[in-house]
Parts: structure tokens; C-alpha cells; sequence
């Protein structure tokens, strides 16, 4: 029986043609005491990660502010909450929908520093509908990604 293969990332670049299911994948990265931050990373192919690409990047203190996003994205995705822990080594596979609508939250709070706008920012992305996510995600990783992010903010936070 031969091994699936490896995984490969491809820093800042998503491939164009792969054969296979897209999916996303949450990366825990331990910081200093209990606290950790993470990584998205939006995967190709159905066997182990053929390919994958990095979204986003968040510190442990940008962690902190959305944790009840990703709580809320790794049950939808059929894991028990527990598996995000500070400790924990494997991916965390979640289902494209949910993978898209974090990455998104993720996106659009990271630079944020009030709390109220990112409450403000998360609330109106858990309202959009899964096709609205889509759009706005594929507008924040595209070309002009700066400034849908901008856009997306000023839509919904009202600043």
C-alpha cells in the first residue's frame, strides 16, 4: 500500500487547475502561556492537502478577539470545540462554506483594534448569506484585495 502523498504549500499563490475538492484548513500556532494564534489555509485536492495555499495569518491577540467565530465554524464543520486547544498539532479540516465565511471574518478584523467594529464586522458577516460570502471572499484574496476589505469594513461596521 503505497502513502497518500505529501502536502505542498505554495506561499501566496492558489493554483489555477487541480483536480479534487477545495477545503480549508485551521492551523494552530502555540504562543506564550495558553494563548495561540492561527493560520487558514485553503486547500486543493482530496487526499491529505495535494496543494495549499495560506489566507490569512493571526497572532494570538487577534485570536482572542474572534474565538467565537471559530468556535462557531469548527462545530458547523463536525468537530467538537475542544479540538481548538493551544496544544494542538493536526489541521483542523473544515468544509468549504464555513472555511469561507471565517477566512472572511479573519480578513476583515484583523486589522482592527476596537472591539465594538469587530463585533460589528462579525455580526454582519455571520448575516450575509453563503453565496454574499463567497463574493466578498473572492473579492479579498483577488487583485484589488485592499480595498474590498476597506469596502467590506465600511459596509459593516458603519465607520
Amino acid at each position: 500500500m503505497t502513502a497518500p502523498p505529501r502536502a505542498r504549500t505554495i506561499p501566496g499563490r492558489r493554483p489555477s487547475t487541480v483536480d479534487g475538492v477545495r477545503g480549508f484548513c485551521l492551523i494552530v500556532k502555540p504562543g506564550p502561556g495558553e494563548t495561540y494564534g492561527l493560520t487558514i489555509e485553503e486547500t486543493y485536492g482530496e487526499v491529505a492537502s495535494v496543494l495549499a495555499a495560506a489566507v490569512v495569518t493571526l497572532a494570538p491577540q487577534q485570536t482572542a478577539r474572534v474565538v467565537d467565530a471559530l468556535f462557531a465554524a469548527v462545530k458547523r464543520s463536525g468537530h467538537q470545540s475542544s479540538v481548538l486547544a493551544f496544544t494542538r498539532k493536526a489541521p483542523i479540516r473544515l468544509t468549504e462554506p464555513d472555511g469561507v465565511r471565517l477566512a472572511l471574518i479573519l480578513l476583515a478584523t484583523q486589522p482592527i483594534a476596537k472591539y465594538e467594529r469587530v463585533r460589528a464586522l462579525v455580526a454582519g458577516i455571520n448575516a450575509m448569506s453563503t453565496e454574499e460570502t463567497y463574493y466578498w471572499y473572492s473579492k479579498c484574496i483577488g487583485v484589488d484585495a485592499n480595498r474590498a476589505r476597506k469596502a467590506l469594513r465600511t459596509l459593516l461596521s458603519d465607520d
